[in-house]
């Protein structure tokens, strides 16, 4: 099950309304550059329903979540 842990969002947006991530903030003020978003997709199942981005951070791949204007990490263990 995830674990949601809601972010702050730096973005951009293209000509054509597509939205790409750019840098993640926590409330505690540490924030985290998005080198590359490497993939979207929409989702829908039971924990979650929404867009979630692929994208690298240093050498890290995570996942971000949005959903509607929310954006979120998944904490889980």
């Amino acid at each position: 099950m995830l674990k949601k842990h809601y972010v702050a969002v730096e973005y951009t947006e293209d000509t054509d309304g597509i939205i790409i991530p750019t840098e993640i903030r926590w409330n505690d003020g540490r924030h985290w550059a998005i080198s590359k978003v490497l993939h979207t997709c929409f989702a829908s199942h039971h924990e979650f329903e929404g867009i979630r981005y692929t994208i690298k951070i240093g050498r890290a791949e995570k996942y971000l979540y949005r959903d509607g204007q929310r954006w979120y990490v998944d904490c889980s263990p």
